[in-house]
């Protein structure tokens, strides 16, 4: 290597530890553990500004949750009850019908010749009738004067009762042609509402076809089933006066489908193979918001709990050791509170049933900043921490201007 090139390798040497050395005098001091963990230069630690709601009492309706089915009061599937051509349907699918309305006509040619033979049968023998007993008149008249023998006028009264039966038969056949033609109108049993038909006109039909199957909507039932558990607080909450009142949510229990429902019987068995019981409840439905074989949430209040603790849903808080929540202190600081839920209230409330007291204050927003002992700035819901002024931005501006350049 020649002499040019060694002064100049020894020169930048030189120079890279000039500014090495510069480097390591012009380092900032490291920050103080308080300020780095966002701590005044005092050492004390940022109040955390937290929503807080105070513990209220008040009336709490106690609810038992379950699926439920909706179930139509009566279903009847019509059939004919002769057999015959269906000659028309007079009811329209999927509209209501009444109690009593023909529904459809089957040919009565066949029937109607049946109950005029009936009818023609019995004046028949009605007329063989007449003579029988007027030949038993005379005989009666003959008899004690010895013209006509004891035996003889046996036979003639025997006659006349055989007659009479056989007239009494006529009338019963006559009111069975007059129920079989009766019955080719078929004939709704219920007010209901119709649904898809089961057989067009032209075809014959039997006691075996179904012409369409009414469902009665108004009222109609919701089944459902409650755990083993709840039995005897059911019991002793229908047994204790009035009806359990009952309503129908949708799926999502985001808003009720229909209200007004009322208990109307507890089953008197236990489903040993699940450990529930079943029940049937009833809703007027004037609406038709419920519908046969729908899904519905049901929701049935049992008892109202007076003066219960409440406490908003977001406060509580899940641990390794159960339900806390953070408690504010005299001093502004929180403390981990355990506490036992006893009963949800609605959507965004629970009942306390142990762990606080009335007008305690919890907190409800702002618990991920928190440890137990932190010094916090309590708000009220729907507050927000006032802006900081000018010197505190100063202020911050100079804490925080010795780290720039990490």
């Amino acid at each position: 290597m020649s002499r040019f090139w060694k002064i100049a390798l020894v020169v930048v040497v030189v120079l890279v530890l000039i500014g090495v050395g510069l480097r390591l005098m012009h380092k900032p001091a490291a920050p103080q553990a308080g300020q780095a963990n966002g701590q005044g230069k005092d050492g004390q630690q940022a109040p955390v500004p937290v929503t807080v709601v105070p513990v209220a009492r008040q009336d709490v309706p106690v609810y038992l949750t379950a699926l439920g089915t909706v179930q139509a009061l009566n279903t009847v599937a019509v059939s004919p009850q002769v057999s015959g051509r269906l000659i028309s349907l007079e009811f329209t699918e999927g509209q209501p019908v009444k109690k009593g309305q023909v529904l459809a006509q089957i040919d009565p040619r066949t029937y109607q010749a049946a109950y005029d033979q009936a009818t023609a049968r019995r004046r028949q023998d009605q007329a063989q009738l007449a003579t029988a007993r007027a030949n038993y008149s005379r005989s009666q008249e003959l008899g004690p004067k010895g013209y006509i023998a004891k035996q003889d006028l046996d036979a003639l009264r025997n006659t006349v009762s055989q007659l009479e039966a056989t007239v009494a038969s006529d009338e019963a056949q006559i009111r069975d042609a007059q129920v079989q033609l009766g019955y080719t109108r078929v004939i709704s049993p219920i007010d209901g509402l119709a649904g898809i038909r089961g057989v067009d006109p032209g075809n014959v039909v039997t006691t075996t076809s179904t012409i369409v199957t009414l469902t009665q909507l108004h009222p109609i039932n919701v089944m459902f089933n409650l755990p083993e558990q709840n039995l005897d607080m059911v019991r002793q909450a229908a047994q204790g006066g009035g009806e359990l009142s009952v309503a129908a949510l949708d799926r999502g229990d985001a808003h009720v489908v229909a209200d007004g429902g009322v208990l109307k019987v507890i089953d008197n068995q236990i489903d040993a193979s699940t450990g529930t019981f079943r029940l049937k409840s009833e809703f007027p439905n004037a609406k038709n918001e419920l519908w046969p074989g729908q899904f519905v949430n049901v929701r049935m209040k049992v008892r109202t709990v007076g003066g219960g603790l409440v406490i908003p849903a977001q406060a509580v808080q899940r641990g390794p050791d159960g339900d806390y929540v953070y408690l504010l202190q005299a001093d502004n600081t929180v403390k981990m509170q355990p506490v036992t839920v006893a009963q949800e209230v609605g959507d965004s409330a629970v009942m306390v049933g142990a762990g606080l007291k009335e007008g305690e204050r919890v907190v409800t927003e702002g618990q991920f900043r928190l440890k137990p002992g932190s010094k916090v700035n309590p708000l009220k819901p729907g507050e927000v921490p006032p802006a900081p002024t000018k010197a505190e931005l100063e202020k911050a501006k100079k804490g925080g201007g010795g780290r720039r350049g990490h």
